[in-house]
């Protein structure tokens, strides 16, 4: 994978700070473990950070944050570091392993939920500040128009989408936030699969998205 879209700045540093909710830091270290700019970017901010930790012992900081910090300062391994581990090798039938522990090892063993036209999901069932799950969406399909109520983490496992932002291909991601409204559209051939990140309901255009939203919770 070469990814053209990557992780915002401000996502890369929550996530050296270990600030960011467990759906988010879950897609994130998805991509470190396939994307070699964004991986610079995090061991970078950790630097950067482990310098103000240095200077501003008195700082408000979380108990984890601080416990990966000090750890990375002091050479160790921080919990939850192999999860961004590089990815040497690409088995296709395997996900990427971030993601084993929320919906196992393998795409044959997942059990899709239907959930419209084309459109299946599965959701990360023990997470419990934010909202994680799997999208899979047949060929040549357009979602509905919509814009978030807040924040949305999405990485590309297969298959590949566009929209007004661009060609979204595996490995991308598309962080966006409550000023983004877009319709993804994917492309022919495959199915679009990818791993989604959420802290609030999706804000649907159409009157049909909206009242299917509650049974769904998206």
């Amino acid at each position: 994978m070469n990814p053209h879209h990557h992780l915002d700045a401000s996502t890369v540093i929550a996530y050296s700070a270990g600030a960011l909710p467990a759906a988010f830091a879950a897609v994130v270290s998805a991509h470190l473990s396939i994307c070699s700019a964004c991986r610079q970017r995090w061991l970078d901010a950790d630097r950067v950070g482990g310098h103000f930790l240095k200077q501003q012992e008195g700082a408000p900081l979380s108990s984890t944050a601080r416990a990966s910090m000090l750890a990375r300062l002091s050479g160790e391994e921080p919990e939850g570091s192999a999860e961004v581990a590089v990815s040497t090798t690409h088995d296709p039938h395997a996900l990427p392993k971030p993601l084993w522990p929320y919906f196992g090892e393998t795409y044959q063993a997942l059990r899709w939920r239907l959930i419209g036209p084309g459109v299946h999901h599965i959701r990360a069932r023990d997470v419990t500040d934010s909202h994680l799950m799997l999208l899979r969406v047949a060929p040549g399909r357009s979602l509905p128009m919509h814009s978030h109520g807040g924040n949305e983490l999405t990485m590309i496992l297969q298959g590949a989408y566009d929209d007004s932002l661009g060609h979204f291909a595996p490995g991308d991601v598309a962080d966006l936030d409550c000023d983004v409204e877009h319709q993804p559209v994917t492309s022919p051939g495959v199915p679009c699969i990818c791993v989604a990140a959420t802290d609030a309901p999706l804000r649907f255009s159409g009157w049909l998205a909206r009242t299917l939203q509650p049974l769904f919770n998206l």
